[in-house]
């Protein structure tokens, strides 16, 4: 296994079937940088189109459509010291007899420290507020690899190959599957956040740029049909469409078959397995695809969960 530091000169508003700007081998590391999802790097200086923009696409050779590929987050960290956000929770986010009492939406700013690990807010010019200061937790918010049938999707939306879920559990130390659709995966990587909250509700989290230092490894033995995270907490089936009720359908679906094709029970042990233990966790409810993520918590598994190939494989990459 070897290891690579990339430093990107272009970045793409889609993910799609961009041709790689590295080949690697499965079990490879990347070290690599991120610019804010407006497009502005480490000095705040604007060098992306805004939307969104995507680091990558990273290949893996021998990676097949019909295989998966597993993403470790290794390191996440800021690269500058202070992010944005926006002011007001996104419209439709409330009542709709709510909306006239919205403030106005301008950008906010927050310092980021990485020494003591907080995030601060500044409060804008004439807003009075106790002070606001929550924990530095790094996520990446749209991450993914190339959708199926060629496509070029823009990085503003989500579905079965990533894409802009927002989820705050993509953070260092997860472990992503992704479906593959294209030779070599194609993965891409961006819209770091320093902090979010679940939903993303303003449409942002805390928008910085961010060094990343990742994994990627071919899954041969494993086809799924949506993204699924591990880590310390547990799995997790992510669901990407609107209304959220389809979202949910997808990663509870998704699930399911977790447990019949890697967790090896019957259909209907499944069933009965999963209703009293499942957990639901909103990813985006902001964006044109909404997230729900569906998780199994460790304690619930079911051994033979444990003793998978898919377990084995993110236990192997630890």
């Amino acid at each position: 296994m070897a290891h690579h530091t990339f430093t990107p000169t272009a970045y793409h508003n889609t993910i799609g079937w961009q041709e790689p700007v590295a080949w690697v081998e499965s079990g490879d590391t990347i070290t690599t940088t991120t610019v804010d999802a407006r497009g502005f790097d480490i000095h705040w200086q604007p060098i992306a189109p805004r939307g969104n923009p995507m680091t990558g696409p990273f290949a893996v050779r021998g990676l097949e459509p019909g295989e998966s590929l597993l993403v470790k987050i290794l390191s996440l960290t800021p690269t500058r010291d202070r992010g944005f956000t926006t002011a007001s929770v996104a419209p439709h986010c409330v009542d709709p007899d709510y909306v006239r009492e919205l403030p106005p939406n301008d950008l906010i700013y927050w310092q980021i420290d990485t020494d003591t690990r907080t995030v601060q807010l500044i409060p804008p010019e004439g807003v009075t507020m106790p002070p606001l200061v929550v924990p530095l937790d790094p996520m990446l918010g749209c991450f993914g690899v190339a959708p199926a049938r060629s496509q070029f999707l823009s990085t503003a939306t989500s579905g079965d190959y990533g894409g802009n879920m927002d989820y705050r559990r993509c953070r260092m130390g997860a472990a992503i599957l992704f479906p593959v659709h294209a030779p070599g995966g194609r993965f891409f990587l961006g819209d770091g956040h320093a902090v979010q909250g679940d939903g993303e509700i303003s449409g942002n989290g805390v928008e910085v740029p961010m060094q990343v230092t990742f994994q990627l490894q071919r899954i041969a033995g494993v086809s799924i049909r949506w993204p699924r995270l591990i880590d310390a907490e547990g799995i997790a089936t992510i669901g990407n469409a609107r209304p959220l009720d389809q979202a949910t359908q997808h990663a509870t679906t998704e699930m399911l078959r977790c447990l019949i094709t890697e967790g090896g029970l019957v259909p209907a042990a499944a069933h009965l397995w999963l209703q009293q233990t499942v957990r639901y966790e909103v990813g985006n409810v902001f964006d044109p695809a909404y997230t729900m993520a569906c998780q199994l918590p460790r304690a619930a598994w079911p051994d033979s969960l444990t003793d998978s190939q898919m377990i084995r494989a993110v236990l192997a990459s630890q």
